[in-house]
């Protein structure tokens, strides 16, 4: 187990704390990765958090230009799996020039938006 850089741990922490406090949202952790779900669908694979693996978030981004955006941060790539081909990001926390917490909560609140029912995101948009 390698020890996760701390403030890696802290936006991680953040993002998952923000997605978990989306309208409906729920954690579970199927393959032993931890997820935000809403309606029993993924919007925010969080990986592991115990350094077995890099710690990063993946996101659905149907905006282009959030999508192109994500795309440019160090070390992310379209995930695996055949989501890519959805608009799934996958983007490491660990390295130099990672993005904000900030701007990780934007792309799960999009993410988010573009998995969730009509109601949630009228709920979210009433906040």
């Amino acid at each position: 187990m390698v020890a996760v850089p701390r403030n890696a741990l802290r936006k991680w922490e953040k993002v998952r704390e923000f997605a978990l406090g989306m309208p409906g949202a729920t954690e579970e952790f199927p393959w032993g990765e931890t997820v935000a779900k809403v309606n029993r669908k993924v919007f925010v694979f969080l990986g592991v958090d115990d350094g077995s693996y890099p710690l990063g978030v993946t996101v659905k981004l149907k905006d282009e230009a959030a999508h192109a955006h994500a795309l440019t941060c160090p070390g992310a790539e379209p995930a695996g799996y055949g989501l890519g081909k959805s608009g799934w990001v996958s983007i490491p926390l660990e390295q130099k020039g990672a993005p904000a917490a900030e701007l990780l909560c934007d792309w799960v609140e999009e993410s988010y938006r573009a998995i969730a029912t009509k109601r949630f995101v009228a709920e979210l948009d009433a906040r």
